[in-house]
């Protein structure tokens, strides 16, 4: 039970499961959401004024690889599942339960299990005990697993845990040391590069074992066209199949790799401009079910290099609001859809009591303001470090407000 005050936040429009948003209140107590609607402060309660303000559940960020709490709380990201990809991995109960811990009080950290020791894609970890350790999802890591039987045993085994694997769409078989994908700017950068089926390749071979398993799959970033296509076919035949994406592959193409710009070098590379109209086709049809950030902060040891020694990933969190709120602002989802792809359907994947504005869900609570106007600076983001393609480029989005178990969180203030 908390110790901390009830909280009611008053004033706002409640983006509501059932797909209403409309104005109203919401009391949180003991650290969960326990009123809704017309709802009056008690005594002694914390009163938030939302002024008219949209009051939305926190963010459930899937797959990020560190947790970076001052840049997480400024995106309005309440809890994040991390990713095995850790030094030393997260292939052991110990540091599973640690990872757990890690964030506590004002955030919530959920591991993924290594699916294989050492994430070396052979021998399969401790799964079973690393799930009663605090991981809520089993996965590949950056990396596809090669081999078709441990695959395959991977998720028979964690169709048995009822544990979803989540894993990364690219045959390193083709891809090797690719940084690019195949195409017109990688030939003119002359960049190595891989074919964009790499992608199709893994999805196809991943669905079938899995539908073979009778085991839930997720599949961290869906990036082409074709890709997308497998994954629409799978869920027509009611096949266990999530895909997540990231901005990046909605709002980019390969075209911002010009000028050689590593804080563009991602994993799955960016690319082709069909693709990145086929991404926004699939999130507005629901082929997408998830929307995370892949928050990777990378120094200026990994990133200020030549292109192809530097180390893929971007800081994202900050930005996961804003540029989903272009596609909102654009016509492609509804505002109750944008925060179902945030919260909700992350929050359904891990198994836990949040990512919905609903009685008895924890109060994991945000106050935004969908149109406030900022320009993004790496030099000024609380990550860890600012390595982010958008940088110097105008957004509209800001959390005004944060609450983590009805209590509120410090995160750095807006500026103007």
């Amino acid at each position: 039970m908390s110790i901390h005050a009830p909280l009611t936040v008053t004033g706002g429009k409640l983006v509501l499961p059932d797909g209403r948003i409309e104005a109203g209140n919401i009391r949180c107590e003991g650290g969960f959401i326990t009123a809704i609607g017309d709802v009056s402060p008690q005594a002694g309660d914390v009163v938030h004024e939302a002024r008219g303000k949209l009051v939305t559940p926190g963010l459930v960020d899937l797959a990020v690889f560190s947790i970076d709490k001052p840049a997480f709380h400024f995106g309005g990201v309440t809890r994040a599942a991390l990713m095995p990809d850790q030094d030393p991995p997260l292939d052991v109960p110990a540091r599973v339960r640690f990872a757990a811990q890690s964030g506590k009080p004002d955030f919530w950290v959920h591991p993924l299990a290594a699916a294989t020791k050492n994430l070396e894609g052979e021998s399969l970890a401790e799964i079973a005990l690393m799930r009663d350790a605090g991981a809520r999802a089993v996965a590949t890591g950056r990396s596809w697993i090669r081999d078709s039987g441990t695959m395959l045993r991977l998720l028979q085994y964690a169709g048995m845990l009822d544990m979803v694997v989540v894993t990364h769409a690219e045959d390193s078989g083709l891809v090797g040391k690719a940084v690019a994908t195949a195409g017109e700017m990688a030939t003119r950068l002359g960049l190595p590069s891989a074919p964009a089926e790499a992608e199709a390749l893994a999805i196809a071979r991943d669905i079938a074992l899995a539908e073979l398993a009778g085991a839930k799959i997720h599949f961290r970033k869906v990036t082409t066209a074709a890709g997308l296509d497998l994954v629409r076919r799978a869920k027509d035949r009611g096949a266990k199949v999530t895909a997540g994406v990231s901005p990046a592959y909605f709002m980019l193409s390969d075209l911002a790799l010009a000028n050689f710009r590593t804080f563009a070098h991602l994993s799955p590379p960016l690319r082709s401009e069909d693709d990145r109209k086929a991404v926004i086709a699939a999130i507005a049809d629901g082929t997408i079910d998830m929307i995370g950030s892949g928050h990777d902060p990378r120094g200026p040891e990994d990133k200020r290099l030549p292109y192809t020694d530097s180390a893929p990933g971007m800081a994202g969190s900050e930005t996961l609001l804003p540029l989903t709120m272009t596609l909102v602002r654009d016509g492609v989802i509804s505002m109750n859809r944008a925060f179902e792809l945030l919260s909700a359907n992350p929050a359904k994947l891990l198994g836990v009591d949040a990512g919905r504005l609903a009685e008895g869900m924890e109060a994991d609570i945000a106050v935004i303001d969908p149109d406030r106007p900022w320009i993004v600076d790496s030099d000024e983001m609380a990550a860890a470090a600012g390595n982010t393609p958008f940088d110097k480029q105008p957004m509209q989005g800001r959390v005004l407000a944060l609450f983590k178990g009805g209590v509120a969180v410090k995160a750095k203030k807006p500026s103007a």
